[in-house]
């Protein structure tokens, strides 16, 4: 339930793009074409589901205060925090380095739609953030760093298919000459960022009823004891 539980959230309502806004300059640049973007959101993913649990292990066992015991006990007061950035940064150089000669190998075509932008994935706030939040957000185990990271680009991927293929459209239509190019984009991202928002309560339903029932139990419970005890007095006056 935990596994599911954070998929849809980093889908849905932690949306790495309508949420926080982060990767809008590849989201901006490389949606003009649905191939085009489907290529950049599949890299996306690939480079997320990996860096995210390489750097996880990089936190936990590197990182933190007193993650060197595993070393020995005199490195139990060695704290490396400082060196996230460089390290996170260079996990995710390597693996956009690795994306970058797969493409070019097996996707020529691809390799040059996506242009600069496909060695830009190195500094994509995105990618850098799904490692940044899973720090933060203290993620427990690897096997969740690796959803995480996998449902964050699958976000990431779905936000950029969907403006590409909203953007192919409106290429035809009569938008007014002020907010052609880069102006309607930014009006169609802001509305669909609000059409988002809408998921918020989708996994908080269920803790409200919850919620509720509890109340319910305590307000009823004194009440129940009161009765009881007007009861006893009644029968007790009777006697």
């Amino acid at each position: 339930m935990e596994h599911l539980e954070l998929f849809f959230k980093s889908i849905f309502i932690d949306n790495m793009v309508f949420a926080t806004f982060l990767g809008m300059c590849s989201y901006l640049a490389v949606s003009k074409k649905v191939s085009t973007a489907v290529g950049l959101g599949a890299a996306v993913i690939f480079v997320l589901a990996v860096t995210v649990p390489v750097n996880w292990l990089l936190d936990q066992y590197i990182l933190q205060p007193g993650a060197l015991t595993w070393l020995g006990a005199e490195y139990a007061d060695y704290d490396l925090s400082f060196l996230s950035f460089i390290m996170f940064i260079a996990t995710i150089a390597t693996m956009v380095q690795l994306v970058e000669i797969v493409v070019e190998k097996f996707s020529p075509s691809l390799y040059n739609s996506l242009g600069i932008f496909l060695p830009l994935i190195a500094v994509n706030c995105a990618i850098l953030g799904g490692s940044l939040f899973m720090q933060s957000r203290e993620i427990e185990t690897i096997g969740l760093a690796f959803n995480y990271g996998i449902s964050s680009g699958i976000g990431w991927f779905l936000a950029i298919l969907a403006i590409a293929a909203i953007r192919e459209k409106i290429r035809y239509s009569n938008v007014p000459a002020p907010l052609r190019g880069l102006g309607i984009t930014f009006i169609i991202t802001g509305l669909m960022a609000i059409g988002f928002m809408s998921f918020g309560g989708m996994l908080t339903g269920g803790d409200e009823e919850e919620a509720k029932e509890d109340k319910t139990a305590q307000v009823e419970a004194p009440v129940k004891e009161e009765t009881t005890k007007e009861i006893a007095n009644n029968t007790k006056v009777v006697e």
